[in-house]
């Protein structure tokens, strides 16, 4: 069994992560995939729960971890991946390619930060071997 992520951009930067299991959705256009999650009605901003400024993002955390995450760019300016996915949030030409990458490392970052640590993704198995068939010489 695999899971991946497929993420869902919309031209004012808001976005939606949908889980892939076992390449489901690798068939699904990024249009269509949009057309399946419309975004939600615009929620007022959020202030941030650490300054009161307002928030760019607020995010539950992974399952179970009950952390609450926030981007809020007055608190996060001074961590690496935050500030990179402050900055992809304000440009106004973001790249929707870079979303997924950027999103897991400010996940990443954040839940350390709230002392977890991603699990190592579980390597396949390497193929057993091959048997080898011997031959005798002259007859192969």
């Amino acid at each position: 069994m695999s899971f991946t992520w497929r993420y869902v951009v919309r031209p004012d930067g808001s976005f939606c992560r949908v889980g892939n299991l076992n390449g489901s959705l690798d068939h699904v256009g990024d249009e269509e995939l949009a057309r399946l999650h419309p975004a939600e009605d615009e929620q007022p901003a959020r202030p941030s729960s650490r300054c009161g400024a307002d928030l760019l993002l607020h995010w539950h955390g992974p399952l179970m971890t009950g952390v609450w995450m926030e981007l809020c760019p007055a608190c996060d300016a001074h961590r690496p991946a935050a500030r990179a996915f402050i900055r992809w949030h304000r440009h106004p030409n973001r790249d929707p390619g870079a979303l997924p990458r950027l999103f897991e490392d400010w996940e990443t970052e954040t839940m350390h930060a709230h002392g977890w640590v991603r699990a190592p993704q579980p390597q396949a198995p390497p193929s057993p071997p091959v048997p080898l068939r011997l031959i005798p010489r002259g007859q192969g």
